[in-house]
């Protein structure tokens, strides 16, 4: 994916274009980093701690894409576009949009089937999204 890519997002209405706001994205990274610390508590449910992990991942992503200067309603999206905006493998924003589908079974249908290891790689993606984000500085005007 790369700029057009987003842009031709823009021209179908699936993405807006919008200056970045520096506040909004410190607070959607800091939001991200207390849902994931969160994650880590002992004692936590699974279903706990997946909610907040999935928080934290979609936090961070939403923080990159309006760094680059999009704004978009549909968390799928978000994740999608992360092999552009934070140059995530497509690999790993696909471990993504299955969580995303397990948030909508959770959230939708009452029900919550996740394993230790689906639960693990989504905590190790936050954290690595975290790191992609702290390392792309301020943002910059569009």
């Amino acid at each position: 994916m790369t700029l057009g890519d987003l842009d031709n997002l823009v021209k179908i209405k699936q993405l807006k274009l919008e200056q970045p706001n520096q506040l909004e994205f410190d607070g959607l990274v800091n939001s991200g980093v207390t849902q994931l610390k969160d994650s880590r508590v002992a004692g936590l449910s699974d279903h706990g701690r997946f909610t907040l992990a999935y928080g934290a991942a979609h936090a961070f992503a939403l923080a990159a894409l309006r760094w680059h200067g999009y704004r978009s309603d549909n968390r799928y999206l978000v994740f999608q576009c992360l092999q552009y905006t934070a140059g995530l493998e497509n690999a790993k924003w696909r471990v993504l949009d299955k969580c995303h589908k397990q948030r909508n079974i959770a959230e939708y249908e009452g029900h919550l089937e996740i394993t230790p290891g689906l639960l693990q790689e989504l905590v190790e993606i936050a954290e690595e999204l975290l790191n992609r984000i702290k390392k792309m500085g301020p943002v910059r005007k569009r």
